[in-house]
């Protein structure tokens, strides 16, 4: 896996901590950093996501991706699942990942809440790189609700 990432900032008028990170697999994905009023030059102009607001997106992306192919493996009738994540980092540097909360919202027809539980738990302790690595620092929690439609 390979991914570049390069300084919007480095070249033209105007300054900031504005990235661009092409991913090896041809996409690529902006990143900035939050603007500081005491130092303008050290921030970002809000124009993209954090960094770290990424690795907690690509986590979710990584976790309910497992959930959704372990139900569907299972012969589940999954139409829909989303999971909203939410997190406290250390107060100083390194400003690592703490505590990460994982909500999930599983939607589909007929599925037993068991293997609701069973497909985050297998994704949790076995499959999700990301949330595996972030385990080393932070507390994963996790829960969720079942919509029947």
């Amino acid at each position: 896996m390979e991914c570049t990432v390069s300084w919007t900032g480095a070249t033209g008028a105007r300054s900031g901590m504005g990235f661009l990170a092409e991913t090896g697999s041809g996409h690529t994905l902006m990143m900035d950093g939050a603007p500081d009023a005491a130092k303008p030059e050290n921030g970002g102009q809000n124009l993209a996501p954090r960094p770290m607001e990424t690795v907690l997106a690509g986590t979710g992306g990584c976790t309910a991706y497992d959930v959704v192919l372990i139900l569907k493996r299972g012969r589940h009738d999954v139409r829909g699942c989303s999971v909203k994540l939410s997190s406290e980092r250390a107060e100083t540097d390194p400003k690592v990942f703490t505590k990460i909360h994982m909500h999930f919202t599983v939607s589909g027809k007929g599925i037993p809440a068991a293997a609701v539980e069973r497909a985050i738990a297998m994704s949790h302790d076995k499959y999700c790189s990301a949330s595996i690595m972030l385990g080393k620092t932070a507390e994963i929690t996790t829960s969720f609700e079942l919509v029947e439609l």
